[in-house]
């Protein structure tokens, strides 16, 4: 069964799970937010989160807009084409803005005595999806959606935890032996498909690999990518013995 949900395109990942920040400024997708804070209370605020593909219109991301101008007039599918949905990734994930924020800042150092209303929106992805359709009549990209259950598969149990002795190696490589590390300093879950998910927003990766990772067709398949990748990852933070692995987690990741 399908269903129809608001889209806002990132040049990021979102897995279910994790949380996802967004500062909201752009004519578009103001629209799109104060939709979903009219709705009634209690009801969830949901809205489809797809990336996107390579050579399309630099959208969104989890700390802003883009830093180009909004697009003029009323038209929803600009930089995307006649045909938008060929500029997403088939397979996204739901996000829940568990809370909307209404501010009011500047857009542009020239433009800063005309202050410029934006939401402050916090959302938490909830369930993968295959997006069918794009509708760019309205103020905003609509998709027409289904909801992906998450099966196991084979040996998810065995591969989590082989996931996870992975990925405290790969971050104490990243963050230097002597460091603490996100591993060390909270206790990580255990079930298979919660770790095949948070290990795949945590590892610093690029979009195509994040989207590979969240289209797999298990939890198993997912943490058996994992594994390859932690060590192949590992392995490489090894051989960069000029560059202190410490100031890797200085560079700017994705916030999925």
């Amino acid at each position: 069964m399908t269903t129809a949900l608001p889209l806002f395109p990132l040049n990021s990942v979102l897995f279910p799970g994790l949380v996802l920040p967004l500062s909201v400024f752009e004519p578009r997708y103001r629209a799109l937010v104060g939709d979903l804070q009219a709705l009634p209370e209690g009801q969830p605020r949901l809205f489809g989160v797809v990336a996107i593909k390579d050579g399309y219109e630099v959208a969104p991301t989890a700390v802003g807009l883009p830093d180009s101008a909004p697009p003029t007039g009323t038209e929803p599918a600009a930089g995307f084409g006649e045909d938008p949905i060929r500029a997403f990734h088939e397979i996204g994930c739901i996000a829940d803005a568990s809370t909307i924020r209404e501010t009011a800042g500047a857009l542009e150092e020239e433009e800063a005595e005309t202050p410029a209303e934006r939401f402050e929106v916090l959302a938490t992805g909830t369930t993968r999806f295959r997006l069918h359709s794009v509708d760019a009549s309205g103020p905003y990209l609509t998709g027409e959606i289904e909801e992906l259950p998450e099966e196991e598969g084979d040996g998810a149990g065995a591969l989590a935890s082989g996931v996870l002795r992975a990925f405290r190696s790969y971050q104490k490589r990243l963050a230097g032996a002597r460091e603490r590390t996100l591993a060390e300093d909270q206790e990580l879950p255990d079930e298979p498909s919660v770790v095949s998910y948070l290990v795949a927003a945590a590892t610093i990766l690029d979009v195509p690999t994040k989207q590979r990772l969240l289209q797999a067709p298990d939890t198993a398949t997912r943490l058996a990518d994992e594994l390859r990748l932690l060590r192949r990852e590992t392995s490489t933070i090894a051989k960069l013995p000029s560059v202190p692995a410490v100031d890797l987690t200085k560079s700017p990741t994705s916030p999925n």
